[in-house]
């Protein structure tokens, strides 16, 4: 549901340092000045590390200081300034200046147009979407677009090396680099009361529709349904992954007797020796209990 909150006057930025090769601050400076010659007062969050960023975002969000967030970078970035935003009422402000964007992308946000993202933030109109959840002994762990536990891990930690190339360019070589030597893994799924044990090449648990730049693994996936979508891709030959991971692009891959797509509140995800990413992050080692939490973030976006 959309509503106005008011004027959104004092203004968090923070800008990862390090997100698209320098653009997040770029991007980060022309929105700033944007906001502050329309009447805004904008607090600079700068830290030099991911983990000076999230404790500065934090404080600024849990102290009152500021009316919204804007996070300027990447799907990481994007998950910082959800977990920090996560079950309260400062609304978060995705600008996207990373190399995947996954995250902007579902929120249906404006690339590459500073202006108007400045214009949503003066108009104060939010709207309030679900997160992806996960309760440890340490606190909670949000997430905003995809989870996933198998393959993709694997080749999202591969791609980090991969430093001459950027977004999808550097997914589709880690993935090359990767399938010659990956077989499927033995999970147990249980997504509510219904519990899957099976052979699969990954599992993806979706809140948003994309990763990987615009991978649509789960098209149908909604940030305000309330549900997670959980795509299962059960194992298949090396030729035949080849043959199916292109149609991934259009989400057409559903369609094949491999994948398998369940909807639900709650997810069990378990497999030996397997770590999940979340937003494209180093997220929590398997076995992990999660839940979708309606309506758990305010957003400014369309």
């Amino acid at each position: 549901m959309t509503h106005f909150t008011g004027p959104l006057r004092r203004i968090g930025l923070y800008a990862n340092p390090v997100s698209g090769r320098g653009r997040s601050e770029t991007a980060a400076a022309q929105l700033r000045g944007i906001l502050a010659d329309s009447g805004h007062i904008v607090l600079d969050i700068a830290a030099q590390s991911a983990a000076e960023g999230r404790v500065r975002t934090f404080d600024a969000v849990r102290s009152g200081a500021i009316d919204a967030l804007v996070v300027a970078g990447g799907d990481g970035t994007a998950n910082l300034g959800a977990n920090a935003c996560a079950g309260t009422d400062i609304p978060l402000v995705v600008l996207p200046a990373g190399t995947g964007n996954d995250n902007a992308r579902s929120l249906g946000m404006p690339r590459k147009d500073i202006p108007a993202i400045a214009r949503l933030i003066s108009d104060g109109q939010t709207r309030r979407i679900d997160a992806g959840r996960c309760v440890t002994a340490d606190g909670e762990l949000w997430w905003l677009g995809v989870l996933g536990g198998g393959f993709d891990t694997l080749v999202n930690t591969r791609g980090r090396s991969l430093t001459a190339l950027h977004g999808t360019p550097r997914y589709l070589a880690a993935v090359a680099l990767e399938l010659p030597r990956f077989t499927g893994i033995p999970y147990v799924v249980q997504v509510d009361d219904q519990r899957i044990e099976t052979e699969a090449m990954l599992v993806a648990v979706a809140n948003g529709g994309t990763f990987g730049g615009g991978m649509k693994v789960c098209p149908d996936a909604s940030m305000t349904d309330g549900l997670f979508d959980v795509m299962i891709l059960h194992k298949i030959g090396r030729g035949e992954f080849l043959r199916i991971f292109p149609k991934v692009f259009s989400g057409g891959h559903v369609s094949h007797p491999a994948v398998e797509i369940l909807r639900g509140r709650r997810v069990h995800l378990e497999a030996d020796g397997i770590d999940s990413q979340a937003d494209g992050e180093d997220f929590l080692p398997l076995p992990v209990d999660l839940e979708v939490v309606p309506g758990a973030l305010a957003v400014v976006a369309p």
